[in-house]
């Protein structure tokens, strides 16, 4: 019985690492700590957030020692933790590694089915919003409110056929998600038009759109 419960307990550990480190923006935290020592005002700069969100995404950073923090006169610098937080980092990019095969059948999958590679850009997307478009977020829930592009409603993928009702069928829709490689968008786009509905995808999803260093809409608490 006490083993049973070592190992509910030591699972139940990693799993709350795993749900840490499961979020776009904790990664995208943790992967510039890791490259130097950075207070929150930096880190809410390259990461297009404010520096409230950023504060929280931090914290959940601190809380499972992932990184730590000191403080320099006014400012509070984080660093990363104690450990072998860099072996993770390494872990998660070698298994990205080995999905290669997945993201090398979507992209030979392409060559007879352009469509579902094509997007648009982040600057088409900036000029057809000035037409009138509706932009889609199909992201998960969590991942919609920590972050998104103005003016995106959210419908996650699995869940996007229950809301076809509500889609607009003489306005162009255009969707996005997690990259040029994420395939939620790619699933998405292809069952909008299915059923009929003009659909593009953002080529470079919503990290092209934070690279581009854009402004950001965050649900409140």
């Amino acid at each position: 019985m006490r083993m049973i419960n070592h190992t509910t307990y030591v699972l139940s550990e990693m799993a709350d690492l795993a749900k840490t480190l499961g979020h776009l923006h904790r990664l995208t935290l943790l992967e510039a700590i890791f490259r130097h020592e950075s207070s929150v005002e930096y880190l809410a700069e390259i990461s297009g957030l404010s520096i409230t969100n950023t504060s929280q995404h931090l914290q959940q950073l601190r809380r499972t020692g992932l990184v730590q923090t000191r403080r320099e006169g006014k400012h509070v610098l984080y660093r990363i933790g104690d450990g072998p937080v860099a072996n993770i980092l390494v872990a998660l990019r070698n298994y990205l590694a080995y999905q290669q095969t997945e993201i090398q059948r979507v992209v030979s999958n392409s060559i007879h089915h352009p469509e579902h590679l094509e997007g648009v850009s982040i600057e088409e997307l900036l000029h057809r919003q000035e037409e009138g478009i509706l932009l889609l977020d199909v992201r998960s829930e969590e991942d919609y409110a920590a972050g998104h592009i103005p003016g995106a409603i959210n419908f996650p993928t699995e869940a996007l056929v229950n809301h076809l009702e509500e889609l607009p069928r003489n306005q162009d829709i255009i969707a996005y998600c997690g990259g040029r490689y994420c395939v939620l968008s790619i699933q998405a786009v292809s069952l909008l038009r299915s059923k009929g509905f003009k659909a593009l995808r953002l080529g470079d999803g919503f990290p092209g759109w934070l690279a581009a260093g854009l402004r950001v809409e965050v649900l409140g608490p």
